[in-house]
């Protein structure tokens, strides 16, 4: 059977970075992950899987020939530092904001969010977090170690409050982790109506979407790196990323992560992973 080619950009990229109001970077990082790696791939193998669909979505009625967005690729993270490659991608995502663009990281394990959310942060001190994963996040280290995809949202949580996180589809965690997110009411199932509700109830605030693919049932996505039975389905995940849009969510920063195109050879997580991106990229606010 004959491999994909690469593809350099995502399917429907414009050609420069002062043309797309979006920009679309990779952050081929998974030196934080738990338990399988391959993360890393996901940038690539999803702008290859790309090309297996069409710009026009159907269900949003949109099409990403009309939408001005930029893929920049990969940024060069360095290998086994990973203060370093979170600096990085902290510095990528604040240039794109400070440019009056919207950032979309492409992970990489979910440890990436970290960084792209403090630079949003500080570009707009009211955000709010929405997190679609299965995983709560909310460790306060993981084998000691504090920086870590498992306590990714921790760190969050300490940088911006308790009160601006809004989870969804979370079915996992410690113990500790499910009695703080039930004292703090932060958790929610991840349905269209739900998030709907949500969007509303900010009033107009800024939203950073973290969009973890582990919140699908692995029969959906196996290719993710710590799949946890019971998700929701992918059917069911779209109709939520037409939520954003109908909404007109006013999200100024976003990532999609956890995509580990080596575990599912079939291509088919990685295709999956490309029709959420190009969803995602057409219910943003531009």
């Amino acid at each position: 059977m004959t491999e994909p080619a690469p593809r350099g950009r995502f399917l429907g990229s414009k050609d420069s970075f002062d043309e797309g109001k979006i920009v679309l970077f990779g952050c081929p990082f998974d030196a934080a992950v738990s338990f399988r790696s391959g993360a890393a791939e996901g940038p690539g193998a999803i702008r290859t899987f790309s090309d297996v669909l069409e710009t026009y979505s159907p269900d949003l009625d949109a099409d990403l020939d009309d939408l001005p967005f930029f893929d920049a690729g990969d940024l060069a993270l360095p290998a086994g530092e990973t203060e370093a490659a979170l600096g990085a991608i902290r510095e990528e995502a604040g240039r794109i904001i400070a440019a009056g663009k919207i950032p979309f990281g492409l992970g990489g394990d979910h440890l990436v969010s970290l960084p792209m959310i403090e630079a949003a942060l500080e570009a707009y001190p009211d955000l709010v977090v929405f997190q679609w994963d299965a995983h709560a996040d909310l460790r306060e280290d993981y084998e000691g170690a504090v920086l870590s995809h498992a306590t990714v949202m921790r760190r969050v949580v300490e940088k911006a409050g308790a009160g601006r996180l809004v989870q969804f589809g979370i079915r996992s965690g410690r113990r500790e982790e499910w009695q703080w997110m039930r004292g703090e009411g932060t958790c929610r199932p991840l349905a269209p109506e739900v998030v709907e509700s949500a969007i509303s109830e900010l009033d107009g605030r800024p939203i950073y979407l973290t969009l973890d693919l582990d919140v699908l049932d692995p029969s959906e996505l196996p290719g993710t790196g710590t799949p946890e039975p019971g998700g929701v389905r992918f059917h069911d995940l779209m109709l939520c990323l037409g939520a954003l849009r109908r909404k007109a969510a006013p999200i100024v920063a976003l990532d999609l992560v956890e995509v580990a195109p080596r575990i599912d050879p079939t291509g088919a997580s990685a295709v999956a992973a490309a029709k959420a991106v190009r969803e995602l990229l057409l219910a943003l606010p531009v």
